[in-house]
């Protein structure tokens, strides 16, 4: 007779396998994923890991001190070079106005504290005093006299309209003949009669302010302002005076010369002072790194992960009672399927 293929069991699978088993490894399998939140902080607390931590930590603080003492070394340096240069400016012997910088065109940043000289005559009437200006902890104002140059290069002999003579269309020089607290002062505002000759130190103009409190006054230095005031041409910077030829008396402050706008840091070291914190932030990183490698294989239990026990090998597949050859047997002629016993 034809007999089923397949076993009896209801909790069986196609194939002959235990359902049952395979749901117990799928709940062990998701219990050990669950714990993964936890090993970081078990791998994480181990002594080698805390003293690696622990040495780490101070390369850390090392690489930090390191950087604190690139940035003092930077401010150092950076004192030290602006100091240089103020030498250097005060040594330079100074240029004609025109050899550098013309009229009525950009002022360059590198013009900044350039040692000039230029020769022409004050206009008295135009002089003005930028209020609100500080030298020495004391607040004053600056004085403010317009210049108008016939000699743009007094070193080589000729005028900025090429005779060396005053010519209609001269353009105008700002200078800043010094600097007074009284602005009351009658000894220290006269200015210079006749042809001067004026060295000083190049500055760029600033922006335009608000205007002066009192006729005669102003706030700012401002070219595109003083253009409407004093006509042009105009320069697009203005002199801090240093010397006049005439001498023009020491009843007015002089100014030190302008710097350069920047950090006051030397760059070099300051891109040293920023590698060193940068190896002692690495240094952290490294010890996380570590621990999450360390923490990949502890995970307890967990199978087929490292660190943990095998998993388990799959069961073979039981031949059910009768199974062969397509699931179906014929029985013998002794009323027994093949391979049976045969009944007495």
């Amino acid at each position: 007779m034809l007999e089923p293929a397949g076993p009896d069991r209801p909790d069986a699978a196609p194939g002959g396998r235990d359902v049952g088993h395979a749901g117990g490894a799928a709940g062990h399998l998701a219990d050990g994923a669950g714990s993964g939140s936890t090993t970081f902080a078990r791998a994480a607390v181990r002594p080698r890991m805390l003293v690696l931590l622990l040495v780490l930590l101070a390369a850390a603080a090392v690489c930090a001190r390191l950087g604190v003492w690139q940035l003092d070394r930077a401010e150092i340096r950076g004192a030290s070079q602006a100091a240089e240069r103020r030498a250097e400016q005060a040594a330079a012997e100074p240029v004609g106005i025109g050899t550098v910088l013309a009229p009525q065109t950009t002022f360059r940043g590198e013009l900044v504290g350039q040692h000039v000289t230029a020769r022409g005559a004050y206009e008295p009437a135009g002089q003005l005093l930028v209020e609100g200006r500080a030298l020495d902890g004391r607040t004053g104002y600056l004085v403010l006299t317009p210049l108008r140059v016939h000699d743009a290069d007094p070193g080589a002999g000729a005028g900025a309209d090429g005779t060396g003579t005053a010519g209609a269309g001269d353009p105008v020089l700002p200078v800043v003949r010094g600097w007074v607290a009284d602005p009351d002062d009658a000894a220290a505002l006269a200015v210079p009669e006749g042809e001067v000759t004026v060295s000083g130190y190049l500055q760029s103009s600033e922006g335009a302010g608000d205007g002066g409190s009192l006729p005669g006054r102003t706030d700012a230095i401002s070219s595109a302002a003083l253009v409407n005031a004093w006509g042009g041409p105009i320069w697009s910077g203005y002199v801090v005076l240093t010397r006049s030829e005439p001498d023009q008396g020491d009843a007015l402050a002089q100014l030190p010369p302008p710097t350069r706008a920047g950090s006051g840091l030397n760059v070099q070291n300051l891109a040293y002072a920023a590698q060193w914190w940068i190896f002692g932030g690495f240094a952290l990183v490294l010890w996380i790194r570590m621990v999450r490698d360390e923490a990949r294989g502890d995970v307890p239990g967990m199978p087929g992960v490292a660190g943990g026990p095998p998993g388990p090998e799959p069961a073979p597949e039981a031949e059910a009672p009768g199974e062969r050859d397509g699931g179906m047997v014929q029985a013998g002629p002794t009323g027994a399927a093949d391979g049976g016993v045969p009944r007495g």
